[in-house]
């Protein structure tokens, strides 16, 4: 049996990807929403063109379990899932084992007031700038009401304005938590900003 990057097992009894040929090249029509979601997790984990792509997914794994597809389609059958992405840092900030006890599906509305851009933001905390024209700091946040960017004010220091980027997006964080249907989202959301470490690069 041939392994999916190495350390997959497809072990289920049914076609996973259909494909059909176009101009003598073979086109994929169809994949099963399980395989696909277990690829992708497979792929970000133990491919090295994913990896080049997407440095953050370097050191990341997939425990035992989930290296055979019929688990993962199993835990995945339970899970709200559907028009969502797998997400495994959510439950456990910093995590880098996919498994069942870390994972969750997230939509993407939650996906993208997660992303905090670490590697771009510059030299200060998330949320915070430095205006030369006034010579104070500024705090910004983007607001999940209006998803437009929202100015908070200016600070003599990089840390109140930090303070003030988390005191308003845990207040974010409050508004989007009472949108979802599943209360461990709900809960993790939360929890996330309530015990932000601040200066966290």
């Amino acid at each position: 049996m041939r392994l999916i990057y190495g350390v997959g097992v497809n072990d289920i009894d049914y076609v996973a990807q259909k494909f059909t040929t176009i101009d003598k090249k073979d086109v994929l029509v169809w994949v099963c929403p399980f395989y696909s979601r277990w690829k992708s997790m497979l792929a970000r984990c133990y491919s090295k063109k994913e990896q080049q792509a997407k440095p953050a997914y370097k050191g990341c794994s997939v425990c035992k379990e989930w290296l055979t597809f019929s688990n993962f389609k199993a835990w995945m059958e339970k899970q709200e899932w559907e028009g969502k992405s797998l997400d495994k840092d959510l439950l456990v900030r910093g995590n880098k084992v996919y498994s069942p006890d870390t994972c969750i599906f997230i939509d993407q509305r939650v996906n993208t007031f997660l992303t905090e851009s670490t590697a771009t933001r510059g030299d200060y905390p998330i949320g915070v700038n430095f205006r030369q024209s006034r010579g104070k700091f500024a705090a910004s946040c983007c607001d999940i009401t209006t998803s437009k960017r929202k100015y908070l004010g200016y600070f003599d220091t990089e840390l109140e304005a930090h303070k003030a980027w988390l005191a308003f997006k845990l207040e974010q964080a409050k508004i989007l938590a009472a949108e979802q249907t599943d209360p461990r989202v709900a809960k993790a959301l939360i929890e996330r900003y309530e015990n932000y470490s601040l200066l966290c690069y």
